[in-house]
């Protein structure tokens, strides 16, 4: 991320986070949900994770968002299934985001397996709290 345009050089992962479901919401994907998993996860310290209606869809929202975050000089480290377009996974160093299509949510439920991540409110310009 040292290619960032100045006005987004001091962003966080959890702005990063933010405007990743932001821009999904935009591109209206499904129950968009920001994870924070720092202290749980070694790897990341936010995952994005969203529904897509259709795998067309689910490729569209990947799209969608690897667009807007290039316009801002912030690449995706690595993407994975956008061939398939059932689950899409794009690394973002500390946002990971999962962009699935309705079956595999279920099948995978990241939501389940990170339970014990704390949910973090999407809204711009809201302090770092959990949703009720």
């Amino acid at each position: 991320m040292k290619q960032l345009k100045i006005e987004h050089r001091d962003k966080s992962g959890l702005e990063i986070a933010r405007l990743c479901a932001a821009i999904a919401l935009d591109t209206k994907a499904e129950d968009v949900v920001v994870l924070d998993v720092r202290g749980i996860a070694s790897f990341t310290d936010y995952f994005v994770i969203m529904t897509g209606r259709s795998t067309r869809h689910v490729q569209g929202l990947a799209e969608a968002i690897e667009g807007e975050l290039s316009n801002k000089r912030v690449k995706a480290a690595h993407a994975e299934g956008l061939q398939e377009g059932l689950w899409v996974l794009l690394d973002l160093d500390d946002v990971i985001v999962h962009i699935f299509y309705h079956e595999q949510r279920k099948f995978y439920d990241l939501d389940g397996l990170w339970h014990d991540a704390r949910r973090v409110d999407i809204s711009a310009g809201e302090q770092d709290t959990p949703l009720s």
